[in-house]
């Protein structure tokens, strides 16, 4: 496995949206959705000490956070990646969006681009994700992406597999 961290923190280019590491200059951009373990920020200073604990587990392997950059307007739409280590080669997607850019095909882009990532680069044999099960959009965007419902969880939250195709012999 290709596990963080890299030389070159990974930019993932889209035809619709690109994947690139989150800078301190972001943070204000990104204030209405910074949290950790599920625990929003309150406050710019907390969203700073959140994205500094993001990067320590960057630099520790055990996530990869990306920066979600509509291509046709260069804003920021919201965060994606890789939480929580990549134990017994699997890796957890987590994603977020702005509020106003909701509804518009970024997280599927997204999440496509980071699927692709995570199988071809770091190589993982396993990529889940979890919800509330009330979070009807986050759902439709694992659905559309080849995810499956797998166990229902304690705290209605719903786990989800990826169907990863298998690779032709030579892939």
């Amino acid at each position: 496995m290709k596990l963080p961290p890299y030389i070159i923190f990974p930019v993932l280019e889209g035809e619709k949206v690109t994947l690139r590491e989150v800078c301190d200059s972001d943070i204000q951009d990104l204030m209405e959705i910074s949290c950790y373990d599920s625990i929003p920020a309150k406050n710019l200073e907390e969203a700073k000490e959140m994205q500094e604990r993001i990067d320590k587990d960057y630099e520790e392997g055990n996530t990869v956070h990306w920066m979600i950059i509509d291509n046709a307007s260069g804003k920021i739409v919201g965060t994606c990646g890789y939480y929580r280590g990549f134990e017994n080669e699997s890796g957890e997607l987590g994603f977020i969006l702005l509020a106003g850019y909701r509804g518009q095909g970024f997280m599927t882009a997204a999440i496509q681009l980071a699927i692709d990532f995570g199988k071809k680069d770091m190589e993982l044999k396993r990529i889940w994700a979890a919800t509330n099960r009330k979070n009807e959009k986050c759902i439709a965007v694992l659905e559309r992406l080849n995810f499956i419902k797998i166990a229902i969880l304690p705290d209605d939250e719903i786990e989800y597999d990826h169907i990863l195709p298998f690779s032709k012999q030579g892939d």
